[in-house]
């Protein structure tokens, strides 16, 4: 296994709050890996510094990017920097362009990725390569039933998977999903299970994911990190996750 992003003695403060407490971990490309934690325990500050939506106060966090054998600094670099480098991110509530269609949501990610957000040829419609890639996402993402549809008028589970569609529209090496099944129905929940599972092995994407459901959890991930007041307490296995006695006391509220 290769890995493809990492951490060493990552750590943000918010005065005298310590959000992120010296974490070091290394994301390893085969794995799904789930991050979970209770509430307040620093899930979205650590996405945030992985994304370049903050700077950290000490540590670093790095990089593999796509068609690179090298990792790469992304600490201090802004959020589109670190997105072109390869790393995209899914957000809890979504960021799609309610009023545009499936199609032109995606045509936008995929002009932003190649710097190319002047050419009115390809916001027109008119390059065959864009709409041959955006096809591709749209059939990845089983949206094609929808691709011509405006998106306020998608569900709530349809509007999820546009959400992921939009990370995978960058051409990414690492995507991060933000509590993907957020809001979801059982029916919903195991319709994005499976298309995350289907990603992972058609791609050569990496996927890490915060998710408070449990049942996703266990039963989607190679690998779990768990956060507790900022500080990484366990890493491993669901089973060995699971039988770790601090995370039943900061998790589970101590239940076996």
């Amino acid at each position: 296994m290769t890995t493809v992003l990492e951490t060493e003695g990552l750590e943000r403060r918010f005065g005298k709050l310590l959000a992120v407490d010296d974490v070091t971990v290394s994301i390893e490309s085969e794995d799904i890996t789930s991050i979970i934690g209770p509430n307040g325990a620093g899930k979205t500050t650590f996405y945030n510094l992985l994304s370049g939506r903050l700077d950290p106060t000490d540590g670093v966090a790095r990089l593999q990017p796509r068609d690179s054998d090298e990792m790469v600094t992304v600490s201090g670099r802004e959020p589109y920097e670190v997105n072109r480098l390869g790393l995209s991110r899914a957000f809890q509530i979504n960021n799609v362009f309610d009023g545009l269609t499936v199609s032109e949501n995606l045509r936008i990610a995929r002009i932003s990725k190649n710097d190319r957000t002047l050419d009115l040829r390809a916001v027109a419609r008119d390059d065959p390569a864009l709409t041959e890639q955006v096809n591709e996402v749209l059939e990845m993402t089983g949206l094609q039933s929808v691709a011509d549809t405006v998106c306020e008028n998608l569900s709530h589970g349809d509007k999820r998977k546009v959400e992921i569609a939009l990370a995978l529209g960058t051409d990414p090496s690492v995507v991060l999903l933000d509590e993907p099944t957020a809001g979801m129905n059982a029916t919903e929940t195991e319709k994005m299970v499976e298309l995350v599972e289907d990603l992972d092995n058609q791609t050569d994407i990496t996927f890490v994911l915060t998710e408070h459901d449990m049942d996703v959890v266990l039963g989607i991930s190679d690998r779990i990190l768990v956060l507790d007041n900022g500080e990484l307490i366990a890493d491993g296995t669901p089973d060995e996750v699971m039988a770790n006695e601090r995370v039943r006391e900061a998790y589970l509220g101590g239940e076996p």
